[in-house]
């Protein structure tokens, strides 16, 4: 009885990690979307839309997606704000000898005398956000990756794969479930603990300032255009909005990135640029999440004694957190969404009890390591010189 059980754990989680086909059908695409500068393109959307195939370029351009081999003849679309689409069938990328996706810029100028007010364009894209984006119930297959940084070295490092049931930007400022499926962190090296801070989980924190999910009040802001281009063939206009009152949170001050044609809102970020939410399309053209990230900075005041451990003679330390969710699937019918209730929502990420189960990591088709990841997994390797495996191994119950 052990031994089924056993089997059919292990059976379900390999169906979770790979496409139902065998090994031997699957394709691997790898590679890296550049500019005709030869500059890497972060975040581009790399898939097969109609077969709600699909996945994004990480920070250094680089991209990893598998498929069935029955996908040879269908075309592989590579899009991104600022350049023009591309379009190739898979079986002439995989024929590439160099794996480099080369995105042409989109030159646009908009007529300036057909734009509207600044402000127009922020009410119209609130007033249609329920059509331009998957507003129905959906599940989110989501990696969120969370960096304790200490005086720009990383100290902790926490990894869980979820799903989020939700309703998308119209749907409030609350997912409605989230479940943990799995989860790693690293040692905890951290000097400096915020104890007292409130424990939220933070792909709710991800949604309360979010500025599609939390709503505006567009009589609050100035509203400026700064810029525009394009994505996918649609005109953007670029809109900064300035808080009248110069709230307590100034980098809660929105930048959107707003589609002239049918107002969707192909990307938001702050004036700091210290918070991004970037979005796709679906088959059907409605926008989803497609990637976020936030950084947060402090200065820690050290004491005589924190000198000395640090062994530095600055009155301060420099304290960062940065998380990441990068979306890796989405599953619109309702029959397959399984999300489960969980008590998460107000825990923070280190707190969340997860077993590591090293089988699911080893088999998990994760995007391609960012620059960025591999240095953070290096300082918290060097410390004590504790290979990251050891530490996942040691510390997750």
């Amino acid at each position: 009885m052990y031994l089924l059980k056993e089997i059919t754990f292990f059976s379900i989680l390999f169906l979770l990690t790979v496409p139902v086909q065998s090994q031997e059908e699957a394709l691997k695409l790898e590679g890296v979307i550049l500019d005709q500068t030869k500059l890497t393109v972060p975040f581009a959307a790399i898939g097969i839309p109609s077969k709600w195939i699909g996945t994004s370029s990480n920070e250094d351009g680089n991209f990893h997606l598998e498929m069935s081999n029955d996908y040879l003849l269908d075309t592989l679309e590579v899009s991104s704000i600022g350049y023009i689409t591309s379009k190739m069938l898979v079986k002439d990328f995989i024929a590439l000898s160099e794996k480099i996706i080369i995105l042409k810029e989109d030159v646009v100028s908009l007529n300036e005398v057909s734009i509207m007010h600044p402000a127009q364009y922020v009410e119209l894209a609130f007033k249609n956000l329920e059509n331009n984006t998957v507003s129905s119930v959906h599940e989110l297959k989501i990696l969120n990756r969370f960096f304790a940084v200490e005086n720009e070295e990383a100290k902790f490092f926490v990894e869980h794969y979820l799903k989020v049931k939700d309703k998308g930007p119209a749907g409030g400022q609350d997912v409605k479930r989230i479940e943990v499926v799995e989860g790693r962190k690293s040692a905890d090296y951290r000097i400096f603990k915020d104890a007292k801070s409130r424990g939220i989980y933070p792909i709710n924190f991800m949604t309360r300032i979010d500025p599609l999910r939390r709503g505006i009040s567009i009589n609050d802001y100035n509203w400026t255009k700064i810029g525009d281009t394009s994505y996918d063939g649609d005109g953007i206009i670029i809109i900064q909005g300035e808080s009248k009152t110069k709230q307590k949170h100034p980098y809660l001050d929105p930048i959107l990135y707003i589609g002239v044609k049918d107002y969707k809102v192909y990307k938001t970020t702050n004036m700091s640029s210290t918070v991004v939410y970037i979005y796709k399309k679906n088959k059907d053209g409605k926008l989803y999440l497609s990637y976020h990230n936030h950084y947060t900075r402090r200065f820690q005041k050290l004491t005589e004694q924190q000198q000395t451990i640090l062994q530095t003679k600055r009155k301060k330390a420099k304290l960062s957190l940065r998380n990441e969710v990068i979306v890796l699937g989405i599953e619109t019918n309702k029959k397959n969404i399984d999300t489960k209730r969980s008590d998460v929502h107000r825990k923070k990420m280190e707190d969340v009890d997860v077993k590591y189960n090293s089988f699911f990591w080893n088999n998990f088709n994760l995007p391609p390591a960012s620059e960025y990841y591999k240095k953070s997994v290096n300082e918290l390797e060097s410390i004590y010189g504790v290979p990251l495996e050891t530490q996942f191994n040691l510390v997750n119950d």
